[in-house]
C-alpha cells in the first residue's frame, strides 16, 4: 500500500505524543487562502490528540495577510503568528519561526499548502521506521503523487544534478517545502545558516548534515497544475548564486563540519564558577543588552563584575552583580582590578558592547570538566538586530579574504581546535593559570588580548576553540568606524609582530602589507622594468576578480556586492597601511581612548 493512501496517524501519535509538533508556515500574500488552510489544519490535528501549535509567519506581504493572521489567532488559540513588515525571505522567515517553536517535532510547510499536509502520516511512519532526523518531503519518492509541470521538472533534474556535483547531500528533493525535523536539530543549524532567501532549503540541508544529523526521504503529494510559479529568471539566478556560495564555504572553507560532542554539563555543585568580567566606560544601550542576556543563562553558578569609570546606578538588583569604579584606566587595568576581586574558578572576559547566547556558560562549564582545558573561546557573531552598516562591517571581517584561518572568530565553524590567539570579547581563562601568568599587561590598548594569549602558550597552557560558546558582538558600522577599528587592531599587530613574534609574526597578517607595497611601488618599477609589467597586470587582475567575486557570493543584490568590495578593498588597504606602519613604530599611542559606541 502506498504510504500516503495509509491515513493511519498511529505512528504520528506515537511521535509526537510526549514532545508534541510545530508547525511552521512560511507565507507570503495568501490572504485569499491562508484562513482557509489553517483552520483546515487546525481541525485535522486537533483531532489527533497530541499537542500542536502552529506558527504562520507573514513574510511581509502586501495584501493584508498579516492582519489576516492576527484575526485568526484571536480565534484559534494554536494559531501563533508572526508579522514581518517587510520581505526578508522564506529562510528568514522560517528561522524565526523556529524560535518560536516549542515542540520537539517541527514540520516545516509552506503556507499555500501546494504540497498536501495529508502526507504527515507518510512523514511519521518513515520517522519512526528509520529513526532519522530529518524526514526531507520528495518528489522524486517512488510512491510519490505529482502534477508537475515539465519546466519545473526541468528545472528540479538539473539543480539536483548542481546540488550533488557541489554537496553530495543524501537528499535528492532539496526544494521541496515540506520537512519534518527533531528540533534539537534545528535548534543547532540555526545559527549557521547563512542564506536567507534563495537557497535556504539547501544550506538548511548541508548545515545539519555537517552536524552528524540523519535524514530519510518521504513522498508527497503535490498538484501544481500548469503554473509557472515563482521561477523568474532573477530567481533563477540568485538561487544559481547562492548555491555557488554554500558549495563554496562547503569545499573550501569547511564551514558545515562537524561539531566535537560536548560533554554533559555538571551540576551547579560539581561545575566550575565562573567570574564574568566587563570593563565598559559607563551605561549603555548595549550595556543593558548584555545585562538582560546575563539573567536568561541556563547555568547559574556564576557572578558579575562590571568595572565602569564611574559608579552606576545599580541595573537591577541582582546578588549576582557587583560594580566596582575605576577611573578612566585603560581596558587591561579594569580586568586585572575585575580579576583581583573575582571569586570563580574560571574567568570570563566579555566586553559591553557583546551578549551572549542562554548556553554560553553551559558549554563552557561541560568543557572545564576536562582539566586540559585551560582557556577557551567561542564565536562573535554579528547579531541580527544591527544596522546594515554594521551588518557588512561583521560581513567584511567574515571573509575568507580578510580573517583567513582565523574566522572562526565570526562562525559557529569546525570541530573543537587548537589555536593561538583569540580577542576579550569571548574569552575564558582558569584563574590559576591568569594570576600565574600575572594577568594582562596594562601598557597596551588594543592588544592586551594578544599578549595575554601569548603569554598564557609561554607558559605552555593550551587555548581551545569551541564553536558552540557563542557570543553576539555589536560591529561598527562602515566605512569610518570600521577602518578605525581595523587600523587599531593592525598598528598594535604589526608592532607586535616585530616585538614579541610567537602569535603575531605569521604571513596571513603582512600579506596585506605586501600587496599595499606591490601597488605603492609597482608601477614605478615596472615603468624602469617593462617586462613586469606582464606580472604586475595578471596580479592586480586576479585580486580584483578574487575579492570581486567573493563580494558577489557574499551578498544578496548588486548594492550590497559593490558596498562589500570597497568595504573589503578598503579593509586590506589601511589595514596594510597601519600594519606597516606598527613594525616601523618605536611606541603605540595607548593613552586611554574613548569606546566608540553606537
Amino acid at each position: 500500500m502506498s504510504l500516503l493512501n495509509d491515513r493511519d496517524w498511529t505512528s504520528a501519535r506515537r511521535l509526537f505524543d510526549e514532545g508534541g509538533l510545530s508547525v511552521v508556515l512560511p507565507c507570503h500574500n495568501l490572504v485569499t487562502s491562508i484562513e482557509a488552510n489553517l483552520t483546515r489544519l487546525d481541525a485535522l490535528l486537533a483531532a489527533q490528540g497530541f499537542a500542536y501549535q502552529l506558527i504562520p509567519v507573514d513574510d511581509g506581504s502586501t495584501d493584508g495577510t498579516g492582519q489576516c493572521l492576527m484575526a485568526l489567532a484571536e480565534r484559534l488559540p494554536t494559531v501563533r503568528p508572526i508579522v514581518f513588515r517587510e520581505n526578508r525571505g522564506k529562510g528568514a522567515a522560517v528561522l524565526a519561526g523556529i524560535q518560536r517553536a516549542e515542540q520537539a517535532w517541527v514540520l516545516l510547510l509552506d503556507g499555500d499548502f501546494d504540497l498536501d499536509p495529508m502526507a504527515l502520516p507518510a512523514f511519521c511512519d518513515v520517522a519512526e521506521q528509520t529513526g532519522a532526523d530529518v524526514i526531507a518531503g520528495s518528489k522524486l519518492h517512488p510512491q510519490a503523487q505529482v502534477n508537475y509541470p515539465l519546466r519545473r521538472r526541468l528545472f528540479s533534474a538539473l539543480y539536483h544534478g548542481l546540488t550533488q556535483k557541489c554537496l553530495r547531500l543524501p537528499v535528492r528533493d532539496t526544494q521541496s517545502g515540506m520537512k519534518l525535523v527533531r528540533r534539537a536539530a534545528l535548534d543547532y543549524a540555526a545559527d549557521r545558516v547563512l542564506v536567507k532567501r534563495f537557497a535556504f532549503d539547501l544550506e538548511l540541508f548541508a548545515v545539519m548534515q555537517g552536524g552528524g544529523f540523519t535524514f530519510a526521504e518521504a513522498p508527497v503529494r503535490i498538484d501544481f497544475g500548469l503554473r509557472w510559479g515563482c521561477l523568474s529568471c532573477r530567481m533563477l539566478w540568485r538561487t544559481f548564486v547562492d548555491t555557488l556560495a554554500i558549495a563554496y564555504r562547503s569545499r573550501f572553507l569547511h564551514y558545515y563540519e562537524g561539531l566535537t560532542p560536548l560533554p554533559k554539563t555538571p551540576s551547579l555543585e560539581t561545575g566550575p564558577r565562573f567570574s564574568l568580567i566587563v570593563a565598559c566606560p559607563g551605561d549603555s544601550t548595549v550595556l543593558r543588552r548584555l545585562i538582560e542576556a546575563l539573567t536568561h543563562q541556563t547555568y547559574r553558578n556564576f557572578e558579575v563584575i562590571f568595572l565602569p569609570d564611574r559608579l552606576l546606578v545599580r541595573p537591577e538588583v541582582n546578588y549576582r552583580f557587583r560594580i566596582l569604579a575605576t577611573g578612566a584606566v585603560r581596558p587591561a587595568r579594569k580586568r586585572n582590578m575585575g580579576a583581583a576581586i573575582a571569586t570563580g574558578d574560571v574567568l570570563v572576559f566579555i566586553d559591553d558592547d557583546a551578549y551572549p547566547r542562554e548556553d554560553w556558560l553551559a558549554t563552557a562549564a561541560a568543557r572545564f570538566t576536562d582539566p586540559a582545558i585551560h582557556a577557551l573561546g567561542g564565536p562573535g557573531l554579528t547579531p541580527p538586530e544591527d544596522p546594515p552598516a554594521a551588518q557588512l562591517s561583521g560581513a567584511i571581517f567574515a571573509s575568507p579574504l580578510v580573517s583567513g584561518n582565523f574566522r572562526c572568530r565570526y562562525f559557529i565553524q569546525g570541530p573543537l581546535r587548537r589555536v593561538e590567539d583569540f580577542p576579550s570579547c569571548n574569552l575564558f581563562v582558569r584563574r590559576a593559570i591568569f594570576e600565574e601568568i600575572r594577568g594582562f599587561r596594562e601598557d597596551f590598548w588594543p592588544g592586551e588580548d594578544t599578549l595575554l594569549c601569548a603569554d598564557i602558550q609561554r607558559q605552555g597552557y593550551a587555548l581551545w576553540y569551541e564553536p558552540r560558546a557563542v557570543v553576539y558582538h555589536h560591529r561598527r558600522p562602515v566605512f569610518g568606524p570600521h577602518l578605525r577599528q581595523v587600523g587599531r587592531y593592525a598598528l598594535h599587530r604589526g608592532y607586535f609582530a616585530r616585538r614579541i613574534g610567537l602569535n603575531s609574526r605569521r604571513l596571513s597578517y603582512m600579506i596585506p602589507s605586501f600587496f599595499v607595497l606591490g601597488l605603492v611601488f609597482g608601477v614605478p618599477v615596472c615603468l624602469l622594468l617593462p617586462c613586469l609589467w606582464w606580472v604586475y597586470v595578471p596580479v592586480v587582475a586576479a585580486y580584483a576578480l578574487l575579492t570581486a567575486a567573493d563580494a558577489l557570493l557574499e551578498s544578496s543584490s548588486f548594492r550590497q556586492a559593490l558596498l562589500f568590495w570597497i568595504g573589503l578593498v578598503a579593509t586590506h588597504v589601511w589595514y596594510g597601511i597601519r600594519f606597516i606602519q606598527g613594525v616601523i613604530s618605536r611606541r603605540m599611542p595607548c593613552g586611554v581612548v574613548p569606546f566608540d559606541h553606537r
